[in-house]
């Protein structure tokens, strides 16, 4: 049973003989003793194998290239060297798998554009180790935090046939033949195709996760969403997550509270629970990058009316690209310099006008607005966006006949306001995203696995 370098390096005493399994970082000798630094991606660090002379296989072993994959056995000892407090004497290192002079991964750096194109190995590299372990901690950290406030977690359906968002940018599911589609007037005739209607990949789980939450009270989705938008920036994909609670019984102010409570905890999380791997992203990827965490965990975030941010940002010194005025979206920039210049912190800004906002959002008494909110955070601009949902069946209903939005297909959804209708609300944070502003990357393609976007599904 091999032991976690990770674990090892915690939980094992000197003098302890320890059986390891992973991969070469890197292979120096000196003087007839080969030093291996040994990683299994448990830890940023790995682990370093001295092997000298006594080894029955030490020729072989010294001539090992990066990558190459070793099982060591060996007695776990103090380090006369600066930088690590214990090392692995090894007593034997069974080869597994050899690596040879063609391994992408020689150099100790490489541009992250050029990891992209080698999706396949860039987890064996420092900084995707890293990101892909500070993923996988966020992830269950998000499980944990829903959880302990008693939050139902909901797999609402990959395959849907309603836009929750209403833009039409779904990737199509379809059995019908693409050559010669059955046709009627002139359009493919989805009433043939195996679901008999239009349908497409997800692009939120939230229309579905409203229904659970007028069962069940509080719940939360985490899972794939997918927009067919030709966008090639850095901050979009194709494929990515989400995750979205919905609370019953609940109001706009609800929803920011929760946000709120939210991310700090997940703030706190990342420092307290990855601290190598963030202290990692602070040195190499963005000095400040715990402070600036920091900061945001320990803050009280500001929540400003939609109206009041625009008359700021006219009343601002500073040219935008973008225009200001009341009826438009705020754009990246308009976002950055509110949380950044105007408040100095996180900031919530609220009630937005409808006609920017989907068509599920509830109206405000003006009749000009509705109860939309987006969470603004420091160097990224909007992080989370939500709302309290139109509850009231016929303005839900008006509200989508000015959209042109059909009524029969979401009949179901129209059947939610009829029968015991409540005040909820809920809101969409990207995990992406969220990995993003913890890790301090910049491209959106750097925080997942596998990243699918525009004319890139290689792997």
């Amino acid at each position: 049973m091999r032991t976690v370098i990770k674990n090892l390096l915690t939980k094992a005493s000197t003098g302890e003989t320890c059986r390891l399994s992973g991969w070469i970082r890197s292979l120096r000798l000196s003087k007839g003793i080969a030093f291996i630094v040994l990683n299994d991606g448990s830890n940023l660090a790995g682990i370093q194998i001295v092997a000298d002379q006594t080894l029955a296989n030490f020729e072989e072993v010294s001539h090992l290239g990066t990558g190459s994959a070793l099982r060591v056995t060996g007695t776990l000892v103090a380090s006369p060297a600066a930088g690590q407090e214990r090392e692995l004497q090894a007593q034997t290192i069974e080869i597994i798998g050899t690596s040879d002079e063609n391994y992408p991964l020689q150099k100790k750096r490489h541009t992250f554009e050029y990891l992209r194109s080698i999706a396949h190995l860039r987890p064996r590299s420092n900084t995707f180790g890293a990101v892909f372990r500070l993923r996988s901690k966020l992830a269950q950290a998000i499980h944990r935090f829903f959880s302990e406030k008693d939050f139902l977690y909901v797999h609402t359906p990959i395959i849907s046939a309603s836009d929750c968002e209403g833009a039409g940018e779904l990737f199509r599911v379809t059995t019908l033949d693409a050559g010669q589609p059955p046709l009627l007037n002139g359009q493919p005739d989805f009433s043939q195709d195996f679901f008999g209607q239009k349908t497409g990949l997800t692009v939120s789980g939230q229309l579905e996760g409203e229904l659970f939450a007028l069962a069940f009270g509080d719940i939360y989705t985490f899972g794939p969403t997918f927009r067919a938008e030709n966008s090639n920036t850095a901050r979009h994909a194709s494929e990515f997550w989400m995750i979205e609670p919905e609370m019953a019984f609940a109001d706009l102010a609800d929803d920011a509270d929760l946000a709120e409570e939210f991310i700090k905890y997940l703030c706190r999380f990342a420092l307290e629970e990855c601290c190598e791997d963030m202290a990692f992203f602070d040195k190499h990827v963005e000095n400040g990058l715990l402070e600036r965490i920091r900061t945001v965990a320990e803050a009280e975030f500001a929540r400003i009316d939609y109206g009041d941010a625009i008359s700021r940002l006219q009343q601002s010194p500073t040219s935008f690209a973008y225009p200001v005025e009341w009826g438009l979206d705020l754009q990246t920039e308009h976002e950055r310099y509110i949380t950044e210049q105007v408040i100095g912190g996180p900031t919530f800004i609220l009630n937005y006008p409808k006609d920017i906002k989907a068509f599920y959002m509830r109206q405000n008494p003006d009749g000009r607005t509705v109860a939309a909110m987006d969470l603004l955070v420091p160097k990224v601009g909007e992080i989370i966006g939500g709302s309290q949902r139109e509850e009231r069946l016929d303005l839900l209903e008006t509200r989508m006949d000015e959209l042109g939005i059909a009524r029969d297909p979401l009949w179901w959804y129209r059947d939610s306001r009829r029968w015991g209708s409540c005040p909820h609300a809920g809101f969409g944070l990207g995990f992406e995203r969220l990995v993003m502003y913890l890790s301090g990357m910049e491209n959106i393609r750097d925080v997942i696995p596998f990243p699918r976007t525009p004319r890139h599904c290689e792997f």
